[in-house]
């Protein structure tokens, strides 16, 4: 199967490859490798949109339709690092300089144990998940002043429900991935402008009745990092050692609708 509608040529896409990180272009797919990495280097392989452009610029706005078609080189409690695809603001500077901003996305992401971003009430902070957020949105904006009063209250394991009203206001909407990494899949993205549906091979898996605007990037990556990032306030980042693994695409469609 040829990749389809969009090409993998270095005209077409900004591309990393850093530390242990490579991609590998053949006749039917692309594969991001990450060969071996070590903890306390950075690994990355990854293809994107946006690179070194003002997030004025990022290219993408619902409504759009987002197919890729995917494989990994291990299960998801064998996989390390975090990988994924979809559509985000780059908020941490990753790719340039630009001001530091809240997270705004909407994808299929994965992150491994040491990670933990417990985002979503009843959902865990790690594992391969459809996934939205919207922090940028005023109504999120309104409770930052309570944090330092909220923060402490979340660390008592029974208060924590307190952070249902953040993630509503955040517009986080979450659900784990069932489907086995190791199988290609086929992964859809139907994003709207005021709702955001996932499905996997052609049955849909989760809907989100929430607003995710525009305009943001495309990004589709294996690295070798982890990150904490509890709503009660504790945070860490790092990178890990991993064993040589990949992820593979055969598809990888955009439509505007």
């Amino acid at each position: 199967m040829k990749l389809e509608t969009l090409n993998f040529e270095p005209e077409t896409w900004n591309t990393i490859e850093r530390g242990a990180g490579r991609l590998l272009a053949e006749s039917d797919t692309l594969r991001f490798i990450n060969r071996n990495a070590t903890a306390g280097r950075y690994s990355n392989a990854q293809i994107d949109d946006y690179q070194n452009l003002p997030r004025r610029k990022f290219l993408h706005r619902p409504p759009l339709t987002l197919t890729v078609r995917a494989r990994f080189s291990h299960p998801a409690n064998e996989l390390r690092g975090t990988a994924g695809f979809g559509f985000w603001n780059d908020p941490f500077m990753m790719t340039g300089f630009r001001p530091p901003t809240l997270p705004r996305a909407v994808w299929f992401f994965f992150a491994s144990l040491p990670s933990d971003m417990p985002l979503a009430m009843g959902v865990p902070g790690f594992g391969w998940k459809a996934a939205t957020i919207n922090a940028l949105r005023p109504q999120f904006a309104a409770l930052l002043p309570l944090a330092p009063v909220a923060v402490p209250l979340m660390n008592v394991p029974s208060l924590r429900r307190l952070w249902s009203v953040g993630q509503r206001a955040a517009h986080i909407c979450e659900k784990p991935v069932a489907a086995a990494m190791t199988d290609w899949h086929t992964y859809t993205i139907h994003w709207q402008k005021n709702a955001v549906r996932f499905m996997i091979d052609g049955q849909s898996f989760l809907d989100c009745d929430c607003a995710i605007p525009g305009g943001l990037g495309f990004v589709m990556w294996l690295d070798n990092q982890f990150m904490v990032a509890a709503p009660w306030g504790r945070f860490r980042w790092g990178t890990l050692n991993t064993a040589e693994q990949w992820m593979e695409i055969q598809q990888l469609k955009m439509n505007n609708e």
